[in-house]
């Protein structure tokens, strides 16, 4: 089944949160590492997260400031339907389409609504949709439990962190991969070091799926 390169990026804290127990925005990227970001973004041809991230903080998933492609499509994956409607991803800047699942009921005047699973986005059948309307590239940018469903799917071709100098705590406090968690040493997901570098006051380091290696590759 053809689908997009997967590529997530984060920010997180020392600890590997990325916000607090409150769950609320929280600025973790330097100035440096903002403009790498949008460079990313302006790269890829869709950008997604889930639906708690766009509750919690509500963000616009466009390209400002660089050069690249300035209006990438915005995915966000809401397996119930809970987007609010006056979220800024449906703000008609740019195209948007919100995956759910059978009975949801969930209807947008802003953005395209396509029905992908029972109970629980199906992530591999949105992918390929994704692929059949030219998107060959993602960008992954949270929250957590999006991100460890796409680990638990080996969907994540590459895994950039930018670790902010500080540190958060809390044992509810969200971390880059949340959810239920690999409960077995033989599930856990091994990466490759391929970039490590300072950016500011924290580093941004870049990692490959070991599994990747001996696995089909994504069709670019």
């Amino acid at each position: 089944m053809h689908r997009p390169r997967v590529a997530v990026n984060c920010a997180a804290s020392i600890d590997g949160k990325l916000s607090s127990a409150a769950r609320k925005g929280i600025m973790l990227s330097s100035p440096e590492d903002a403009v790498r970001v949008m460079r990313l973004r302006g790269s890829c041809d869709a950008i997604a997260v889930g639906v708690n991230t766009v509750i919690a903080d509500d963000p616009r998933l466009t390209v400002r400031g660089t050069g690249g492609k300035k209006r990438p499509l915005r995915v966000v994956f809401d397996s119930a339907g809970r987007i609010p409607p006056h979220s800024r991803v449906l703000d008609g800047t740019a195209e948007t389409v919100v995956f759910t699942c059978k009975g949801s009921g969930l209807s947008l005047d802003s953005a395209k609504v396509i029905t992908c699973g029972q109970g629980r986005v199906d992530l591999r059948r949105a992918l390929a949709h994704l692929y059949r309307m030219g998107v060959r590239s993602l960008l992954v940018e949270g929250g957590g439990e999006l991100i460890f469903s796409f680990l638990s799917l080996d969907l994540v071709d590459s895994l950039t962190v930018y670790t902010s100098p500080i540190v958060i705590g809390g044992r509810a406090s969200p971390t880059i991969a949340d959810g239920p968690g690999f409960r077995r040493s033989s599930s856990f997901r091994q990466f490759r070091l391929v970039n490590l570098r300072r950016l500011g006051e924290g580093f941004v380091a870049t990692y490959v799926p070991m599994r990747r290696e001996r696995s089909r590759t994504p069709d670019k």
